[in-house]
């Protein structure tokens, strides 16, 4: 279990809309402090429910270079499904209903069916690649004896890719890029 995981963000108003319009969750603290070398910052976190939160950070300190990304991922350079943030859902209808919400919030979604889980996926406005995900079966024994192999092994069998199933959200359906 954790507190919160932080992050810091460009666009504090997108990020807000984001997090509690389409990812249904609630503000709950904001805190302004200054910074270690004379600037601010504002740190606001959101209730991800079960007692764990996510924190943003709106930098206002002229040490730290403007160049920076909030992409955790791309930001690095690496593909965007990399470094990501996964929160769970209670089942499958869970995943219908969070799918749904983001779609009607104008996000395009990704559906995955991992043979052991199921995700939806789609992108924070800071480039975070988020996924909603539920464990579609439990965990045996053969189960962990073949994670210990599979970690070990330096060449493993690589697997068929799960099928993607791809949806596009109405309100954004023809908009140009």
């Amino acid at each position: 279990m954790f507190h919160h995981t932080a992050f810091a963000s460009r666009d504090s108003a997108a990020t807000h809309a984001f997090y509690t319009d389409a990812m249904g969750f609630k503000l709950v603290k904001v805190e302004v402090a200054p910074t270690p070398t004379g600037g601010w910052a504002k740190h606001f976190f959101y209730d991800t429910g079960g007692g764990e939160m996510i924190a943003f950070w709106e930098l206002h300190d002229d040490s730290i270079a403007d160049t920076w990304s909030p992409a955790i991922s791309t930001g690095l350079g690496l593909p965007e499904w990399v470094n990501h943030l996964a929160f769970a859902a209670a089942d499958l209808d869970d995943i219908e209903s969070r799918k749904q919400r983001w779609l009607d919030n104008g996000h395009d979604v990704a559906e995955i069916d991992h043979r052991w889980c199921v995700s939806v996926y789609t992108m924070d406005p800071n480039g975070i690649l988020v996924e909603f995900c539920t464990t579609t079966k439990p965990f045996t024994d053969e189960d962990h004896k073949d994670a210990e192999r599979l970690l070990a092994d330096p060449a493993p069998p690589v697997m068929p890719p799960p099928e993607a199933k791809f949806y596009e959200a109405q309100a954004r359906a023809g908009a140009s890029t």
